[in-house]
């Protein structure tokens, strides 16, 4: 079992930055891949990044490749998301997740473990 926790939203300038981070807990944390997908007000959720268990490889979707960073730190059980160079559009509700397999992170495929996740609102 794994439960996760999101922090790190708020409100920030168009331009600026923010880091969100995903605490998990559980012993096998290590063994996920991990990711983050956000949802705005009316729209459906879209994938945003994911890395896998030893941060070796990660995918981005395109609307955020080279703005956004995935990182974890598997001795504090953690995954960031380091966004960059904000824009409105990105103004959603931000989600962890984590899933035995890197693959098909954007395909739909239902994940083992969400948070609840947390408001990321860019101001233009």
């Amino acid at each position: 079992q794994v439960q996760l926790v999101e922090s790190g939203g708020g409100l920030v300038q168009a331009g600026g930055s923010l880091r969100l981070s995903c605490a998990a807990s559980g012993r096998t944390f290590s063994f996920y891949a991990m990711g983050w997908f956000r949802q705005a007000p009316g729209k459906e959720r879209e994938f945003v990044a994911a890395i896998s268990y030893t941060g070796s490889t990660t995918y981005y979707a395109d609307s955020v490749k080279g703005r956004f960073t995935i990182s974890r730190d598997n001795a504090k059980n953690t995954v960031y998301l380091q966004m960059n160079s904000l824009k409105p559009e990105d103004t959603a509700g931000f989600y962890c997740a984590a899933d035995r397999l890197i693959t098909g992170w954007g395909s739909g495929k239902p994940l083992d473990y969400w948070g609840q996740g947390t408001q990321v609102t860019v101001s233009s």
